[in-house]
């Protein structure tokens, strides 16, 4: 079947990311992978053959996406590649971890600046080009977090749950032009980063989740890919939990 749909992935050289470039590509979709300005083609490459991705489906962007001008004058030229540009997803995300009483000023900015700002920073030039395509799906990953919050993360609760009201307020402007916003808020997710955690603390975050378990990357990639696909054209401003039952709204 050939390629018919192109989307936008930040955050794309992670777990998560990982799964939903993966789960895209295998639905027949081009896939731009969008990962931090710090990595190489050679580290492109790595990544393409660890995951088993077909290269053909597949363009690397090295971009900081809290540079509010680079991230602009890439869009822009990636629409003038591309023509048409159908699917966003807002994945990157950092964590810079402490009580608030030590928070520092820079702890809170680098976490605002990458999981918030960026937000707007990559949805604004692609969100009125959408519009006159009229269609469109933006699909923005929060947070259990940023829902219920969490102890010595108010800098990432905040951007994620900012993320959320974002996503609402821009699916009322999408709407008569065919362009759905819509939320991912994964739970504790099987991640690197998660998999690095002490075993005590890991089985801790385990028994807090009523199914006992944590989300898999690939978990996140279907709800991603549910979003993205014609079947949710009608679904738009919503907050899709996947938490295991660890917080129920």
């Amino acid at each position: 079947m050939d390629i018919q749909k192109t989307a936008i992935v930040t955050g794309a050289f992670g777990g998560i990311g990982t799964a939903i470039v993966q789960s895209l590509v295998e639905n027949h979709f081009f896939v731009i992978a969008v990962a931090s300005q710090r990595r190489t083609q050679a580290d492109f490459d790595q990544w393409l053959n660890e995951a088993n991705i077909n290269p053909k489906q597949v363009q690397a962007v090295f971009l900081d996406v809290t540079d509010t001008q680079a991230c602009k004058q890439a869009l822009d030229l990636l629409i003038e590649e591309h023509q048409h540009i159908d699917v966003l997803v807002n994945n990157a995300g950092i964590t810079r971890d402490s009580t608030f009483k030590k928070m520092s000023f820079e702890q809170w900015r680098e976490v605002i600046d990458t999981n918030l700002n960026s937000l707007f920073n990559m949805t604004q030039p692609l969100f009125a080009h959408m519009c006159v395509q009229k269609q469109g799906r933006i699909i923005n990953i929060s947070s259990v977090n940023g829902q219920k919050g969490q102890f010595g993360q108010a800098n990432y609760a905040a951007a994620k749950a900012g993320m959320i009201g974002f996503s609402k307020s821009l699916a009322y402007e999408g709407a008569r032009a065919g362009v759905t916003v819509n939320v991912v808020a994964p739970g504790y997710t099987e991640t690197p980063m998660v998999a690095a955690m002490k075993p005590e603390v890991l089985d801790n975050i385990r028994g807090q989740v009523p199914m006992q378990r944590l989300a898999t990357p690939e978990e996140v990639a279907k709800a991603v890919r549910f979003l993205a696909s014609d079947d949710a054209a009608y679904i738009t401003g919503e907050t899709l939990a996947l938490n295991g039952g660890l917080y129920m709204n």
